[in-house]
């Protein structure tokens, strides 16, 4: 049988682009989940991986999608391996039993977990770029200026924070976490 497995690491990405590849790819049953890759104890491929068995396929679509780094890949793939089951990750082609198949795919999963590292690591130096100027702000940014709060908590003065909303698009809760902070001061 021709199992698929797709994965995305944040539950505000899509996993559909990967299931109609999978579609495509000819595979009867899709495992799919969003859940990090860096976690090991991801429910629905562990289950994909307790049921394959000798003369079945798992296809991914890319080997990012399977493990995050190359160790935790080797291992993965000599579990299949041992089981007598066939690899196929769509953007390295299928990865077979042999001393050949495996050196490349050793290959490729130590580029994998590198760019992995390298991502980080880019991010992470952006972070500390970004925190050395005077108006950095961790998290994301306000969506209404000062000067648009202000106007909408004199609004309230004569108007209900329903009629308040209706006019400015701001929140009932953004007005009141906007009041309190104002009350701190």
């Amino acid at each position: 049988m021709k199992y698929g497995y797709a994965r995305v690491s944040t539950f505000g990405q899509d996993l559909d682009g990967q299931i109609h590849i999978l579609e495509n790819e000819g595979c009867e049953q899709i495992y799919s989940e969003k859940f990090t890759g860096t976690k090991t104890d991801r429910p629905q491929f562990q289950e994909l991986l307790s049921i394959v068995n000798e003369g079945d396929t798992i296809v991914v679509t890319r080997l990012d999608r399977f493990a995050r780094s190359a160790g935790d890949a080797i291992q993965v793939i000599r579990g299949l391996f041992d089981k007598g089951v066939k690899v196929h990750i769509l953007n390295m082609g299928l990865i077979e039993n042999t001393p050949t198949g495996k050196l490349i795919f050793t290959i490729m999963s130590g580029f994998a977990e590198f760019e992995r590292d390298m991502i980080v690591e880019r991010t992470q130096e952006g972070k500390a770029m970004a925190r050395q100027r005077d108006d950095f702000r961790e998290g994301r940014p306000n969506k209404f200026t000062k000067k648009q709060i202000e106007h909408a908590l004199k609004l309230l003065e004569s108007h209900s924070y329903k009629q308040v909303e209706d006019l400015t698009g701001i929140s009932k809760s953004t007005l009141i976490r906007a009041k309190r902070k104002l009350w701190a001061k």
